[in-house]
């Protein structure tokens, strides 16, 4: 026993020196943190909800599928109800389920030939389609029923906005017909349907589900059967009145099926078939699919500032799919905020209570992305950094020019995300008239490249206010002012020009912008290959001369430089090279300005063409 104990005495007493071993390891051990990003650290601080995300993305794509309607609406304009379809309904039975649904329906639903036609080819050749309609509609039907129950609509005209649109609020006709109800451009705006740039009402489920409900109501104080609405909201009141005429006063829909446009007579028959395979959809082995979020799963929330998709996505961890089919009223993913009028934003009401808690913090990380975005026109204050080499450094901002080639699928709310910038700005560079832009076009991004530059402390420094200035003055508005203009002309101050590598940079873009070769770019930073380290400081001109006068009455600055080896007096030819725009090659030569370059060689409009040849003065 004393053995043993001993033995456990000696084995504890050799642990410890092992513990504390592996104690001061541990304590030498380094935890390295990430540096997070700025949504990061917004998104760190958000009070968060733990319920689980009740939405499933196949169902949300679902949503946005656009075959149905294609499939559908190529159904009712070329189905043939007169011809016979071999399917195993009997019509005794048929005829049976139908006075049933008429008994309890403001419709005229009797039996004919071609109701049973039109019923027996959808369920032959749409069983699928109608399993996928009825999980879309657990989401829809909700809405659809409060809008026509406030105006006292008959519930069954909610299968109305399946014939039109399949359920896709995104839908559109042909003849520009938009929405879950196909509203006109001009029906729209009778019934109050707001359309601009930003948001179209004949989308938002809502708005456009009452509109549709207030149109019923009207046309039916016209024509006082239901039948009849239905095939005015198709054909209009017109044609309606018109077939009425034509078949000698008769107002049934079967008896004046054959006047109406061709459409229409498939339209109402296409309404009936649908309400009767809702109704007996279990009798033939229709299963619908599953919704997966239904209209009381979703709350709205008002926006105070405008926002876009993407910044709500990544911020809420919601998909921009989700988004749009929640939203679909918003045109180009961007939630406008406008002084005078209030706009929604749909969400899952889990993300509802995110977005509540945390709204100080969103609306701080849209200002952020917004600051950053290029303002027309204008250069930020130079920073003025002082060393311990004598130097005074100074950063400044100038635009920069970039193309992107429009890729399939591509939108410009998507583009203008990509490079932080405005829609607004890019159909201004490019001349659109419209949002729409064509797969395959090029299109002329402005953003914003820093630029250092270095010059002796002996110089008077002055930030440079941060006004609206010309195109000429760009390059040159944060120069060094000196006391007098006459001392430095008499006695010229020749200084280098650095440039601090940013990511994305080579060696031939950088040399490219200041108007320099690549061998001497080299050779003035003693480069013997091409390689450049992210944050290095190059020479990229040589000896420049500033010249900076105050003027106080314009602001305006004049810059001399020897960069492209041009005297004051002399002129140099310039071709023009694909890609390049009076603004970029006015860029090239510094204190040069697009006016300037019009008046030497006398043109008049904005286009130049490759290979033409422009005198550039000194």
């Amino acid at each position: 026993m004393n053995i043993k104990n001993t033995a456990l005495s000696f084995f504890l007493l050799a642990s410890v020196h092992l513990f504390s071993q592996e104690t001061v390891v541990n304590k030498d051990v380094v935890k390295v943190e990430t540096k997070l990003s700025y949504l990061d650290s917004i998104k760190k601080t958000f009070i968060k909800d733990d319920l689980a995300s009740c939405v499933d993305s196949l169902w949300m794509k679902e949503l946005t599928n656009l075959d149905l309607y294609n499939n559908l609406s190529d159904d009712i304009k070329n189905i043939n109800i007169d011809q016979i379809v071999d399917y195993e309904l009997p019509t005794a039975l048929l005829k049976e389920r139908l006075a049933a649904m008429d008994a309890k329906s403001p419709f005229n639903i009797e039996y004919n030939q071609g109701l049973e036609n039109i019923i027996k080819s959808f369920l032959k050749n749409r069983k699928k389609s109608f399993e996928r309609l009825m999980g879309t509609s657990e989401y829809y039907f909700p809405l659809f029923e409060e809008a026509l129950a406030k105006q006292n609509v008959p519930l069954e005209i909610k299968y109305l906005a399946i014939v039109e649109s399949a359920l896709n609020p995104k839908a559109v006709s042909k003849m520009g017909a938009t929405g879950l109800w196909q509203f006109m451009y001009q029906t729209g705006k009778q019934y109050g349907l707001k359309i601009d740039s930003y948001v179209d009402e004949r989308s938002d489920p809502l708005k456009a589900s009452e509109a549709a409900a207030q149109y019923m109501t009207n046309m039916y104080k016209i024509f006082g059967d239901w039948d009849l609405v239905l095939a005015s909201y198709n054909s209009g009141p017109g044609n309606v009145a018109k077939a009425i005429r034509r078949s000698g006063g008769q107002q049934n829909y079967w008896n004046i099926r054959k006047n109406l446009p061709k459409e229409t007579q498939g339209y109402v028959p296409a309404f009936l078939a649908t309400m009767y395979i809702y109704e007996y959809h279990k009798e033939h082995g229709i299963v619908p699919n599953r919704a997966s979020v239904k209209h009381f799963a979703t709350d709205t929330i008002v926006i105070k500032k405008q926002m876009t998709f993407k910044q709500i996505s990544d911020l809420l961890d919601v998909p921009v799919a989700q988004l749009q089919v929640l939203n679909p009223s918003y045109k180009l993913n961007v939630i406008p905020f406008y002084h005078d009028e209030n706009h929604y934003l749909r969400l899952p009401q889990e993300k509802i209570a995110v977005f509540a808690s945390n709204e100080d913090q969103i609306y701080a990380f849209a200002q952020h992305e917004l600051d950053f975005r290029e303002k027309p026109f204008q250069v930020t204050k130079a920073i003025v950094v002082r060393d311990t080499m004598n130097y005074t450094t100074q950063r400044i901002t100038i635009p920069k020019t970039k193309y992107y080639k429009v890729k399939r699928g591509d939108n410009l709310s998507e583009i203008a995300d990509k490079y932080d910038v405005a829609v607004a700005d890019i159909k201004k560079w490019n001349k659109l008239r419209s949002n729409s832009v064509s797969y395959g076009k090029t299109l002329k991004i402005i953003t914003d490249q820093s630029i250092v530059r270095t010059v002796k402390k002996e110089s008077k420094v002055e930030a440079v206010p941060s006004e609206p200035i010309s195109e000429s003055q760009r390059v040159v508005a944060s120069e060094v002012k000196v006391n007098k203009e006459e001392e430095l002309a008499s006695n010229p101050e020749r200084k280098d020009i650095e440039y601090v590598v940013q990511k994305g940079d080579n060696l031939g873009n950088i040399a490219h912008k200041f108007g320099a070769s690549l061998a001497d770019v080299k050779k003035w930073n003693n480069l013997s290959n091409h390689n450049i380290a992210l944050g290095a400081t190059l020479i990229v001109a040589k000896n420049e001369i500033v010249i900076a006068t105050d003027n106080a009455t314009s602001g305006s600055f004049k810059k001399k430089s020897n960069i492209a080896g041009i005297s004051k007096k002399e002129s140099v030819e310039y071709y023009v090279k694909k890609g390049d725009s009076l603004f970029s090659i006015a860029k090239k030569y510094p204190g040069v300005s697009i006016s300037d370059i019009k008046k030497w060689n006398d043109i008049r409009g904005e286009g130049i063409k490759p290979g033409m040849k422009l005198k550039i003065n000194g």
